[in-house]
């Protein structure tokens, strides 16, 4: 039977690409769960409320003439042109208040001591405890407003378990990204090792590294792209599986940034597999004969 005869930069590519593969699965993941999160932190920023209560006998004029003074306020959010403030009327609140403690304080009081309010959106930016202190003298200061409340401490708590979460996880990607450099150094050394001799015969006949080298890259960037398609394919099948199961998930999705993403993913398999399939070649460019066998 006849030999098969080997073609340069022709080598088993079947754990390469599983490999790959799995490793840009596995940062694609990573990246979506950072956009996921983003999303989650602005909605989590944008739906906190700060009240501000106005002074009892407000009539219906003055209450909406202090509605449009903070609904100019640049600090208020704004969705879709309209201000982010909600009245709420002593009535309305006192029945909350009712709900939520089951007891009924107008029983023994005779009267509803609570104020009206305004629970007013902020925009992302000023969810900090210096800016909201800033925004709560503004209010302050205009006419009708009895008093500005908000949850003293709970922001910066909020911000900095963010930043410990995003620490984590920005870690958790480099740690990642460098195991799966090694990886696939390492896989594509191994599937190289069958090529060895044909590189050596190929210097002895007096081909260049580059004329050597330019097969085995074209392959390793083919292998990278392919790898990234299924990768941005298995992505996508998990996140609608997800969003299928999950519907709530749909609201935090960012499709400009998911898109940029996977074009990432698709390149960062391109570029890995040009890098370890260089440097893997150019170990083997460079060992003698003795140190080939």
């Amino acid at each position: 039977m006849a030999r098969t005869k080997k073609k340069v930069g022709a080598y088993p590519s079947g754990m390469i690409l599983f490999s790959l593969t799995l490793a840009l699965f596995l940062i694609g993941f990573c990246g979506l769960l950072a956009i996921q999160s983003k999303k989650l932190v602005t909605h989590i920023r944008e739906n906190y409320e700060i009240r501000a209560f106005l002074d009892k006998g407000l009539d219906e004029k003055k209450t909406e003439v202090v509605y449009k003074t903070i609904a100019e306020r640049p600090y208020v959010l704004q969705t879709d042109g309209k201000a982010q403030v909600n009245l709420v009327t002593k009535d309305e609140a006192a029945k909350e208040f009712i709900a939520e403690t089951k007891e009924d304080f107008s029983k023994f009081l005779g009267e509803n001591p609570l104020h009206d309010s305004y629970r007013i959106k902020l925009n992302e930016g000023y969810f900090e405890e210096a800016k909201l202190q800033e925004v709560k003298k503004d209010l302050e200061q205009i006419g009708g407003i009895f008093e500005v409340v908000y949850q003293e401490n709970l922001v910066d708590n909020i911000n900095q378990n963010i930043t410990k979460i995003y620490a984590v996880m920005s870690a958790f990607a480099l740690i990642l990204l460098v195991i799966i450099v090694v990886l696939m150094n390492n896989t594509i050394r191994l599937a190289l090792h069958s090529q060895r001799m044909l590189i050596r015969s190929m210097q002895l006949v007096g081909a260049t590294n580059s004329f050597i080298t330019r097969p085995f890259l074209g392959r390793g960037m083919w292998q990278g792209f392919l790898a990234g398609i299924i990768a941005v394919g298995l992505l996508i099948g998990g996140l609608q599986l997800a969003i299928h199961n999950l519907p709530e998930l749909g609201m935090f999705q960012d499709p400009q940034k998911i898109i940029f993403l996977m074009a990432g993913i698709v390149c960062l398999g391109i570029i890995i597999g040009f890098l370890s399939t260089f440097q893997a070649v150019n170990r083997y460019l460079g060992l003698t004969l003795d140190e080939l066998y």
